[in-house]
Parts: structure tokens; sequence; C-alpha cells
């Protein structure tokens, strides 16, 4: 269904002159879009009251050692080992918990909901998760929730009701603003782009790609969206996926949004064997040591993201917040080590900070 309104809605939008001006498309899920101010003022997040579960007859785990798994979408990438490093450091910190990381190789929520269900099994105090699919992984985390385990997810989110809390690394729309000013900066304001995700019900990445139609819509509107390609979260596949936009809209190409840490550099290498460094700018979300040797050749100028290791540590501290009841429903901060006081927002949702964009200038001083 996703699929078929994309391309519905890039249809009718270059009918009407702009990619964006007919697209209703808001994503995975049916939340309203909340584009930021084109000048760049801040926005102001909604105030909600609390959305997310509640276990069921948690034990005391006040200052207690606590036993965590933490369960990515996929293991073995740099993002998540990044994230797994964040986690492992704020255990250390902490003193009180155990925590390790575990899941599949592939992004498989079917694979992921079963690593889940074992460990509820085997009896943990705490999850963490990066969901791959919000409606799919609801059951078995509300299961966690009902044997009494708190669950945090970060990332990328489930049902609100299936959680306790989500840190989320930056707001959807921050980090749409982002992406779309700085593709919009290098191929100017009629330029056209495709975009390659993992998949359409991906939630962070449907999101995102909401939040970007809302934005580009209101402040670059003759900018021209092409397609949307989905591309798992599959090195070889996003690479392939990349070179068919190349090759199919030639010429009329001039950006790639890269939606995932696999995207972006398999698009930007695919580019490069293209010679087309110069020609098809490619913007996108990546872990730095990724894009170092894009950004070096001038290949890649902005990758957008934040610091996934202060990801990781802020879902730990969130956790041994919510196991010592020290972070309850309508809190409106929560202390977060090192990382300092962060905000609540949405109802449940813990936020990060603002997105960071990684240029030629300052990618060097990051080493994940």
């Amino acid at each position: 269904m996703i699929r078929k309104t994309l391309f519905a809605a890039a249809a009718l939008a270059a009918m009407a002159g702009s990619a964006f001006a007919a697209s209703a498309w808001t994503g995975g899920d049916d939340l309203p879009t909340n584009p930021l101010a084109c000048d760049g003022t801040a926005g102001a997040a909604a105030a909600k009251p609390y959305d997310g579960g509640e276990p069921t007859g948690a034990p005391d785990r006040k200052a207690k050692k606590i036993t965590v798994v933490d369960v990515p979408k996929l293991i073995g990438i740099g993002y998540f080992n990044a994230t797994s490093k964040g986690i492992a450091d704020a255990a250390k910190e902490l003193g009180n918990v155990d925590a390790k990381t575990d899941g599949p190789t592939q992004a498989n929520i079917d694979q992921q909901i079963t690593f889940i269900d074992n460990y509820i099994t085997s009896g943990v105090d705490g999850i963490l998760f990066a969901a791959n699919d919000p409606v799919a992984i609801a059951p078995v985390l509300k299961k966690a929730l009902s044997k009494g385990i708190n669950v945090v997810g970060y990332d990328a989110n489930s049902q609100p009701d299936a959680r306790q809390w989500f840190v989320n690394q930056a707001e959807f729309n921050g980090i749409a603003k982002a992406m779309v000013d700085n593709l919009a900066k290098e191929i100017g304001e009629e330029g056209a782009f495709a975009i390659v995700t993992s998949t359409f019900t991906t939630p962070n990445q449907a999101r995102w790609i909401a939040e970007m139609a809302a934005y580009a819509e209101k402040c670059h509107p003759k900018m021209k969206w092409l397609e949307t390609v989905e591309a798992q979260e599959d090195n070889v596949l996003s690479f392939n996926q990349a070179t068919t936009l190349i090759n199919k809209y030639g010429d009329e190409l001039k950006g790639i949004f890269g939606m995932t840490s696999v995207a972006t550099p398999a698009s930007a290498e695919a580019v490069t064997q293209a010679n087309k460094c110069g020609t098809i700018a490619v913007v996108g979300l990546a872990t730095p040591n990724a894009m170092k040797p894009y950004v070096e050749k001038d290949c890649v100028k902005s990758v957008v993201l934040w610091n996934p290791v202060d990801l990781g540590y802020a879902a730990m501290q969130v956790l041994r917040a919510v196991a010592d009841g020290d972070l309850k429903p309508g809190a409106t901060s929560v202390k977060a080590g090192k990382l300092g006081e962060l905000q609540v927002i949405n109802g449940s949702e813990i936020l990060l900070g603002a997105p960071f964009v990684f240029s030629k200038e300052n990618i060097g001083q990051f080493d994940f």
C-alpha cells in the first residue's frame, strides 16, 4: 500500500509541476507531519500525556543489579556496533547493570521477535530494542511488560503502549530539515532526487521520509521526487538499487538520499563507480567512518546523523532510571549521566538532541 501511495504521490506531483504539491503520504503510520520553519526557527514539541505502557507486577529494582538485553534491528553493522558500545559504556559506568547485545544478523522482524521472546523466557529485568516493524514487534514487547520486564526503545520505535519509553535520536522533522536543506544546497531548488531506504514500513525511516516530503513541499517546492526504493539493510542490494536509479534516470537524477547507515555508503559507492561524483549528490544518514573515503574525495559533502554511541548510552541510562523508579509517567526530563538532563517530548519519548552534519571539515574528528 505504501509503495503504491509513494508512486501515486510522485505521479500526481509531477503533473502538478512540483514533486510534493499533491503528495499526502505520511509514512508507515497515520501520524500528522509537522515541518519546521524554512528560516530555521525552532519548533515547539507538542505537549502530550504519557502514552507508554506499564510493566505488570514489576519487582522493586531500586539500586539493585539488573540484567538487560539489547536487541537491535540487526547486529554486525557499524551503526549498531556503536549503539551497543554506548550501552556497554553506560552499564559499566552505572556499575549495577549486566548488559549484552544480541539479535539477528539480518533486519528481519520475525527473527527479532524470536530473540526477544527467548530472552523473556530465559529471564531478564530489562529489554532495549530498535524495532524492525512498529506493529509486528508490539505483541512480544507487551508480553515482556506483562512479565514485569522494563522495556525501552531507541532508534526505531514500536507502538507506544508496547514499551515504556522511547529514546529518539533527533526529532523527525529536524532530521528532515537537515537532509532536505543540505541536498537543496548541493543540487539546487529544481533538482530531481531519489531515495534509497530499507523498507517502507521501518518506522523511523518512514517517518523521516514523510517529514522530508512535508518540509520540501513547504520550503523547496520545485524539487522533484523521482522514486523511493527498498534495499533492506543490505549493502549489495543498496548498491544495486542506487545503480539502477542512476541508469534509469540518467542526467535527470541530481541527488540520492540514503536513509540508512548501509544505504548511504552503498549509494556513494554506486555514484563513485558510475563516475558521477560531482554530478549526483549523495546526502544521507550514516556513520562517519563508513563515509570518510567518499567525503575526503569530495564525492559526498553532507552526512546527517547523531552520535549512535550517545544514543545507546542514553537508552541504557533511561532504562536504569525506569527500573529505579526515578523516571515515571508525567516526567518532563531525565538525568542521563554524562549527557546531562534530556527532555521528554510527545508523551513518552526522550530526545537525545539535534541532528549533526558531518562534513570534510569535521568528519576526521570522529571514530565510529
